[in-house]
Protein backbone atom coordinates (compact mmCIF):
# COMPACT_ATOMS: atom_id res chain seq x y z
CA UNK A 1 0.00 0.00 0.00
CA UNK A 2 1.67 3.52 -1.13
CA UNK A 3 1.12 6.63 1.36
CA UNK A 4 -2.30 8.52 1.24
CA UNK A 5 -2.39 12.15 -0.42
CA UNK A 6 -2.96 15.42 0.92
CA UNK A 7 -6.45 16.46 2.05
CA UNK A 8 -8.07 18.49 -0.56
CA UNK A 9 -10.07 21.37 0.29
CA UNK A 10 -13.42 22.60 -1.63
CA UNK A 11 -15.48 25.17 -1.38
CA UNK A 12 -19.24 24.90 -3.16
CA UNK A 13 -19.38 27.82 -5.51
CA UNK A 14 -23.08 29.27 -5.82
CA UNK A 15 -23.87 27.70 -9.62
CA UNK A 16 -23.30 23.79 -7.74
CA UNK A 17 -26.03 24.38 -5.09
CA UNK A 18 -28.19 21.64 -5.06
CA UNK A 19 -25.79 19.17 -6.88
CA UNK A 20 -24.90 15.99 -5.59
CA UNK A 21 -22.21 15.47 -3.17
CA UNK A 22 -20.74 12.94 -5.63
CA UNK A 23 -21.52 14.29 -8.84
CA UNK A 24 -19.77 17.95 -7.29
CA UNK A 25 -16.79 15.61 -6.74
CA UNK A 26 -17.03 14.01 -10.23
CA UNK A 27 -17.23 17.45 -11.34
CA UNK A 28 -14.27 18.91 -9.41
CA UNK A 29 -11.42 18.59 -12.20
CA UNK A 30 -9.31 15.90 -10.20
CA UNK A 31 -10.24 12.92 -12.69
CA UNK A 32 -12.36 11.59 -9.86
CA UNK A 33 -15.46 9.17 -11.14
CA UNK A 34 -18.90 9.12 -9.76
CA UNK A 35 -18.56 5.73 -8.37
CA UNK A 36 -15.00 6.75 -7.28
CA UNK A 37 -15.95 9.24 -5.10
CA UNK A 38 -19.64 7.76 -4.15
CA UNK A 39 -17.19 5.11 -2.78
CA UNK A 40 -14.89 7.37 -0.98
CA UNK A 41 -17.90 9.18 0.58
CA UNK A 42 -18.91 6.03 1.71
CA UNK A 43 -15.71 4.63 3.00
CA UNK A 44 -15.46 8.19 5.00
CA UNK A 45 -12.70 9.99 3.30
CA UNK A 46 -14.54 12.65 2.14
CA UNK A 47 -16.53 15.04 5.10
CA UNK A 48 -18.90 18.29 4.41
CA UNK A 49 -18.38 21.22 6.75
CA UNK A 50 -16.70 18.88 8.64
CA UNK A 51 -18.57 15.47 9.18
CA UNK A 52 -19.45 12.36 6.83
CA UNK A 53 -22.06 12.16 4.37
CA UNK A 54 -23.96 10.32 2.03
CA UNK A 55 -22.97 10.35 -2.22
CA UNK A 56 -26.28 11.64 -2.52
CA UNK A 57 -25.97 14.58 0.18
CA UNK A 58 -27.35 17.73 -1.68
CA UNK A 59 -25.11 20.28 -1.04
CA UNK A 60 -25.40 24.41 -0.67
CA UNK A 61 -23.05 27.12 -1.06
CA UNK A 62 -20.24 27.65 1.27
CA UNK A 63 -20.20 23.73 2.28
CA UNK A 64 -16.33 22.56 3.15
CA UNK A 65 -15.80 19.64 1.05
CA UNK A 66 -12.21 17.79 2.04
CA UNK A 67 -10.88 14.88 0.94
CA UNK A 68 -8.72 12.60 1.74
CA UNK A 69 -7.89 9.97 -1.08
CA UNK A 70 -7.12 6.81 0.50
CA UNK A 71 -2.77 5.39 -0.70
CA UNK A 72 -3.52 3.75 -4.41
CA UNK A 73 -4.45 0.27 -4.24
CA UNK A 74 -1.63 -2.43 -5.21
CA UNK A 75 -2.70 -4.55 -8.16
CA UNK A 76 -3.87 -7.81 -6.79
CA UNK A 77 -3.68 -9.11 -10.97
CA UNK A 78 -0.58 -11.00 -11.92
CA UNK A 79 1.74 -10.05 -14.30
CA UNK A 80 2.16 -12.22 -17.77
CA UNK A 81 4.38 -12.29 -20.71
CA UNK A 82 1.89 -11.66 -23.29
CA UNK A 83 3.71 -9.77 -26.25
CA UNK A 84 2.68 -6.40 -27.10
CA UNK A 85 2.83 -4.15 -30.20
CA UNK A 86 4.25 -0.83 -28.24
CA UNK A 87 3.71 2.00 -30.18
CA UNK A 88 5.19 4.35 -27.80
CA UNK A 89 6.70 4.52 -24.15
CA UNK A 90 8.00 6.72 -21.51
CA UNK A 91 8.28 7.09 -17.98
CA UNK A 92 4.57 8.48 -17.46
CA UNK A 93 2.46 6.04 -20.25
CA UNK A 94 2.65 3.55 -22.87
CA UNK A 95 0.58 3.18 -26.12
CA UNK A 96 0.19 -0.02 -27.69
CA UNK A 97 -1.49 -1.57 -30.42
CA UNK A 98 -3.97 -3.82 -29.44
CA UNK A 99 -4.31 -7.25 -31.21
CA UNK A 100 -8.36 -7.98 -31.85
CA UNK A 101 -9.37 -11.00 -29.06
CA UNK A 102 -7.18 -9.10 -26.44
CA UNK A 103 -9.78 -8.27 -23.07
CA UNK A 104 -8.16 -4.79 -21.79
CA UNK A 105 -9.10 -5.61 -17.95
CA UNK A 106 -9.91 -8.43 -16.03
CA UNK A 107 -13.53 -9.75 -15.63
CA UNK A 108 -16.01 -12.26 -15.20
CA UNK A 109 -14.79 -14.80 -17.80
CA UNK A 110 -11.38 -13.50 -18.23
CA UNK A 111 -9.56 -13.48 -15.03
CA UNK A 112 -6.14 -13.23 -16.39
CA UNK A 113 -4.69 -13.26 -19.94
CA UNK A 114 -5.70 -9.63 -20.51
CA UNK A 115 -4.19 -6.44 -21.54
CA UNK A 116 -3.48 -5.36 -17.80
CA UNK A 117 -1.62 -8.46 -17.35
CA UNK A 118 0.69 -7.95 -20.05
CA UNK A 119 1.28 -4.38 -19.13
CA UNK A 120 2.06 -5.02 -15.16
CA UNK A 121 5.26 -7.90 -16.97
CA UNK A 122 6.11 -5.64 -19.27
CA UNK A 123 6.11 -1.98 -16.98
CA UNK A 124 5.64 -3.21 -13.28
CA UNK A 125 5.09 0.45 -12.44
CA UNK A 126 1.39 1.00 -13.66
CA UNK A 127 -0.76 3.66 -11.89
CA UNK A 128 -2.63 1.82 -9.09
CA UNK A 129 -5.30 4.37 -9.24
CA UNK A 130 -7.72 2.28 -11.73
CA UNK A 131 -7.91 0.05 -8.99
CA UNK A 132 -7.17 -3.33 -8.75
CA UNK A 133 -8.19 -5.03 -11.61
CA UNK A 134 -7.33 -2.27 -13.92
CA UNK A 135 -3.98 -0.56 -13.19
CA UNK A 136 -3.27 2.04 -15.83
CA UNK A 137 -6.06 1.90 -17.98
CA UNK A 138 -7.82 5.50 -18.65
CA UNK A 139 -10.15 4.14 -21.61
CA UNK A 140 -10.79 0.82 -23.08
CA UNK A 141 -11.50 -1.15 -26.31
CA UNK A 142 -14.00 -4.10 -26.94
CA UNK A 143 -11.71 -7.39 -26.50
CA UNK A 144 -12.70 -7.72 -30.62
CA UNK A 145 -11.52 -4.05 -31.81
CA UNK A 146 -8.19 -3.51 -32.74
CA UNK A 147 -5.75 -0.27 -32.55
CA UNK A 148 -4.50 2.33 -29.85
CA UNK A 149 -5.12 2.38 -26.36
CA UNK A 150 -3.33 4.32 -24.03
CA UNK A 151 -2.16 3.60 -20.64
CA UNK A 152 -0.94 5.37 -17.38
CA UNK A 153 2.12 4.54 -15.70
CA UNK A 154 2.20 7.15 -13.17
CA UNK A 155 -0.48 8.66 -10.76
CA UNK A 156 -0.67 11.96 -12.56
CA UNK A 157 -0.76 11.03 -15.88
CA UNK A 158 -3.47 8.54 -14.89
CA UNK A 159 -5.44 11.76 -13.66
CA UNK A 160 -4.39 14.07 -16.55
CA UNK A 161 -5.30 11.15 -19.39
CA UNK A 162 -8.95 10.56 -17.64
CA UNK A 163 -9.39 14.22 -17.72
CA UNK A 164 -8.96 14.40 -21.26
CA UNK A 165 -11.14 11.33 -22.05
CA UNK A 166 -13.36 13.15 -19.81
CA UNK A 167 -13.49 16.59 -21.00
CA UNK A 168 -13.74 15.42 -24.47
CA UNK A 169 -9.91 17.39 -25.62
CA UNK A 170 -8.49 13.77 -27.33
CA UNK A 171 -9.50 13.11 -30.44
CA UNK A 172 -10.30 9.10 -31.61
CA UNK A 173 -10.41 8.13 -34.84
CA UNK A 174 -11.55 4.95 -35.74
CA UNK A 175 -12.24 3.09 -39.67
CA UNK A 176 -15.16 0.58 -39.65
CA UNK A 177 -16.19 -1.71 -42.61
CA UNK A 178 -19.70 -1.53 -42.76
CA UNK A 179 -22.81 -2.75 -44.69
CA UNK A 180 -24.19 -0.65 -47.80
CA UNK A 181 -22.77 2.54 -48.83
CA UNK A 182 -24.19 5.66 -47.11
CA UNK A 183 -26.28 8.14 -50.03
CA UNK A 184 -23.92 10.70 -48.70
CA UNK A 185 -20.02 10.91 -48.25
CA UNK A 186 -20.44 12.50 -44.53
CA UNK A 187 -22.87 12.76 -41.65
CA UNK A 188 -23.21 12.77 -37.94
CA UNK A 189 -25.26 10.33 -35.48
CA UNK A 190 -25.93 12.09 -32.75
CA UNK A 191 -28.60 10.02 -30.33
CA UNK A 192 -28.42 8.83 -26.94
CA UNK A 193 -27.23 5.95 -25.70
CA UNK A 194 -28.35 3.91 -23.04
CA UNK A 195 -28.57 -0.16 -22.19
CA UNK A 196 -30.97 -1.92 -24.28
CA UNK A 197 -34.58 -2.24 -22.53
CA UNK A 198 -34.92 -5.86 -22.37
CA UNK A 199 -31.78 -7.05 -23.59
CA UNK A 200 -29.03 -6.23 -20.97
CA UNK A 201 -25.70 -7.10 -22.55
CA UNK A 202 -26.21 -5.13 -25.84
CA UNK A 203 -26.30 -0.79 -25.70
CA UNK A 204 -29.22 0.70 -27.70
CA UNK A 205 -30.23 4.24 -29.04
CA UNK A 206 -32.41 5.32 -26.38
CA UNK A 207 -34.62 8.40 -25.26
CA UNK A 208 -33.61 10.11 -22.27
CA UNK A 209 -29.98 7.73 -22.87
CA UNK A 210 -26.64 9.32 -22.27
CA UNK A 211 -25.86 11.64 -25.04
CA UNK A 212 -23.85 10.20 -27.79
CA UNK A 213 -22.41 11.91 -30.80
CA UNK A 214 -20.34 10.65 -33.74
CA UNK A 215 -18.84 11.93 -37.26
CA UNK A 216 -18.15 9.86 -40.01
CA UNK A 217 -16.93 10.51 -43.49
CA UNK A 218 -16.79 7.66 -46.42
CA UNK A 219 -13.15 6.42 -47.38
CA UNK A 220 -14.46 4.21 -49.67
CA UNK A 221 -17.07 2.32 -51.57
CA UNK A 222 -17.38 -1.01 -52.47
CA UNK A 223 -20.66 -3.36 -53.67
CA UNK A 224 -22.47 -3.97 -51.36
CA UNK A 225 -19.95 -2.27 -48.24
CA UNK A 226 -18.23 0.69 -47.45
CA UNK A 227 -15.14 1.90 -45.50
CA UNK A 228 -15.55 4.82 -42.89
CA UNK A 229 -13.91 6.67 -40.70
CA UNK A 230 -15.84 7.59 -37.57
CA UNK A 231 -14.81 10.68 -35.17
CA UNK A 232 -16.14 9.88 -31.28
CA UNK A 233 -16.91 13.07 -30.23
CA UNK A 234 -18.10 11.32 -26.60
CA UNK A 235 -17.11 7.67 -25.67
CA UNK A 236 -20.07 5.81 -25.02
CA UNK A 237 -19.82 1.94 -24.54
CA UNK A 238 -20.28 0.39 -28.03
CA UNK A 239 -20.69 3.72 -29.64
CA UNK A 240 -19.71 3.18 -32.90
CA UNK A 241 -21.24 -0.48 -33.39
CA UNK A 242 -24.46 1.32 -31.64
CA UNK A 243 -24.84 4.49 -34.01
CA UNK A 244 -23.61 2.98 -37.47
CA UNK A 245 -26.17 0.15 -37.05
CA UNK A 246 -28.86 2.73 -36.28
CA UNK A 247 -28.43 4.64 -39.27
CA UNK A 248 -28.52 1.38 -41.35
CA UNK A 249 -25.39 0.65 -41.51
CA UNK A 250 -24.33 -1.86 -39.44
CA UNK A 251 -20.32 -3.47 -38.75
CA UNK A 252 -19.06 -6.16 -40.60
CA UNK A 253 -19.24 -9.14 -38.39
CA UNK A 254 -20.62 -7.65 -35.78
CA UNK A 255 -22.50 -10.45 -33.57
CA UNK A 256 -24.36 -7.98 -31.44
CA UNK A 257 -25.62 -5.23 -33.66
CA UNK A 258 -26.16 -6.67 -37.57
CA UNK A 259 -29.44 -8.25 -37.45
CA UNK A 260 -29.80 -8.84 -41.19
CA UNK A 261 -28.27 -6.37 -42.77
CA UNK A 262 -25.87 -8.68 -44.23
CA UNK A 263 -28.68 -10.33 -46.40
CA UNK A 264 -29.24 -7.34 -48.64
CA UNK A 265 -26.37 -7.94 -50.00
CA UNK A 266 -26.17 -8.34 -53.07
CA UNK A 267 -22.74 -9.10 -54.78
CA UNK A 268 -21.90 -12.43 -53.87
CA UNK A 269 -18.32 -11.91 -53.02
CA UNK A 270 -18.84 -9.24 -50.73
CA UNK A 271 -21.42 -11.18 -48.98
CA UNK A 272 -19.64 -14.15 -48.51
CA UNK A 273 -16.20 -12.10 -47.36
CA UNK A 274 -18.73 -10.57 -44.88
CA UNK A 275 -20.22 -12.96 -43.61
CA UNK A 276 -17.31 -15.24 -43.00
CA UNK A 277 -15.19 -12.31 -41.16
CA UNK A 278 -14.71 -13.54 -37.49
CA UNK A 279 -15.24 -10.18 -35.31
CA UNK A 280 -16.65 -6.50 -35.53
CA UNK A 281 -14.98 -4.89 -38.51
CA UNK A 282 -13.87 -2.02 -36.08
CA UNK A 283 -10.19 -0.71 -35.52
CA UNK A 284 -9.03 2.49 -33.56
CA UNK A 285 -6.94 3.84 -35.96
CA UNK A 286 -5.77 6.83 -34.77
CA UNK A 287 -5.59 8.80 -31.43
CA UNK A 288 -4.70 12.38 -30.15
CA UNK A 289 -3.96 13.22 -26.97
CA UNK A 290 -2.06 15.77 -25.01
CA UNK A 291 1.06 14.28 -22.83
CA UNK A 292 0.33 14.67 -19.47
CA UNK A 293 3.71 15.85 -18.34
CA UNK A 294 4.82 18.19 -21.33
CA UNK A 295 1.79 19.78 -22.25
CA UNK A 296 2.78 19.02 -25.97
CA UNK A 297 -0.57 16.93 -28.59
CA UNK A 298 0.77 13.42 -29.49
CA UNK A 299 -0.66 11.71 -32.37
CA UNK A 300 -0.59 7.86 -32.30
CA UNK A 301 -1.25 5.59 -35.22
CA UNK A 302 -1.85 1.94 -35.63
CA UNK A 303 -1.54 0.29 -39.14
CA UNK A 304 -4.72 -1.84 -39.77
CA UNK A 305 -4.80 -5.60 -38.47
CA UNK A 306 -3.99 -8.25 -40.91
CA UNK A 307 -7.45 -9.55 -40.99
CA UNK A 308 -9.19 -6.29 -41.99
CA UNK A 309 -6.62 -5.45 -44.80
CA UNK A 310 -7.14 -8.50 -46.35
CA UNK A 311 -11.57 -7.97 -45.89
CA UNK A 312 -11.00 -4.93 -47.60
CA UNK A 313 -8.45 -6.50 -50.62
CA UNK A 314 -11.39 -8.62 -51.34
CA UNK A 315 -13.74 -5.50 -51.29
CA UNK A 316 -11.93 -3.76 -53.58
CA UNK A 317 -11.62 -6.82 -56.02
CA UNK A 318 -15.26 -6.87 -56.61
Amino acid sequence: MGEPEATIRLVVPAEAEGLRLDRFLAAAGHGWSRSQAARWIEERHVTRNGRSSKPAQFLAPGDVIEVSPPAPTPSEVLPQAIPLDVLYEDGHLIVINKPPGLVVHPAAGNPDGTLVNALLAHCRDLSGIGGVERPGIVHRLDKDTSGVLVAAKTDLAHRSLSLSFRWRTTDKRYLAVVYGAPNTAEGVVDAPIARHPSERKRMAVVPGGRPARTLWWVRERFAGAALVECRLVTGRTHQVRVHLAHIGHALVGDPTYTGRQWRAVEDSVTSAACRDFPRQALHAWKLTITHPATGEPMTFEAPLPEDIAMLLAVLRQS
